[in-house]
């Protein structure tokens, strides 16, 4: 590799980490001066926990930021020509910088949605269908952690049909997020795993 891509390599996985360490939830909830989500319900600072506590309109702000920061790292990469594992690496630094920020105690969230935002660029169908099925099961199910589960150990496979060059990153990904699922697998297993439904006032 030469020593120009090897720098923006580097770069863009030092600006993936630092920008996946950028929490939403917290700004938003500062901004909308409510409780920062990390000391209630689920205490994750993603969009279940959001919606759950203060209802659809912050929990889509969080999604939508969470989706979005990582997008420059790893865009610039694969405008640049990077190879596959290089934008899996990138990628991978902002999923690590949402579950471990930097600029947040280590004190991140799930990576659900930074994972998202980060296959709208790198695989764009797989994205779109892991995200239909989120939504389907969500729905049906009233549980975002199953669901969050079924639809990433369900993105490799789509990526096999659809972009099976990226399915190594892709199953990488699969894999942090179900390991930072642990807590609501143990939960699940025991019937305690909260609902995605809103929560009442003072709760």
């Amino acid at each position: 590799m030469e020593s120009a891509m090897l720098g923006s390599v580097v770069l863009s996985t030092l600006v993936g980490y630092l920008s996946g360490s950028c929490l939403a939830a917290p700004w938003i909830c500062r901004w909308a001066g409510v409780a920062d989500p990390r000391s209630r319900g689920s205490c994750n600072p993603g969009f279940s926990n959001m919606l759950r506590l203060y209802g659809i309109r912050l929990a889509l702000m969080t999604l939508v930021l969470d989706a979005a920061k990582g997008v420059p790292a790893v865009l610039s990469l694969k405008l640049l020509g990077g190879p596959v594992w290089a934008q899996g690496i990138a990628g991978a630094a902002v999923l690590l910088g949402h579950s471990y920020p930097v600029w947040h105690r280590f004190r991140g969230g799930k990576s659900v949605a930074s994972a998202f935002g980060v296959l709208l660029v790198l695989a764009p169908a797989v994205a779109l269908g892991s995200a239909a099925l989120w939504s389907l099961l969500a729905w049906r199910l009233k549980t975002a952690a199953m669901a969050s589960l079924a639809s990433a150990m369900a993105a490799p496979l789509l990526c096999l049909w659809w972009t099976p060059r990226y399915i190594v990153v892709v199953g990488g990904f699969s894999l942090l997020i179900v390991a930072r699922h642990w807590l609501n697998i143990r939960r699940m297993g025991r019937g305690t795993e909260p609902s995605l439904r809103r929560q009442r006032p003072g709760r």
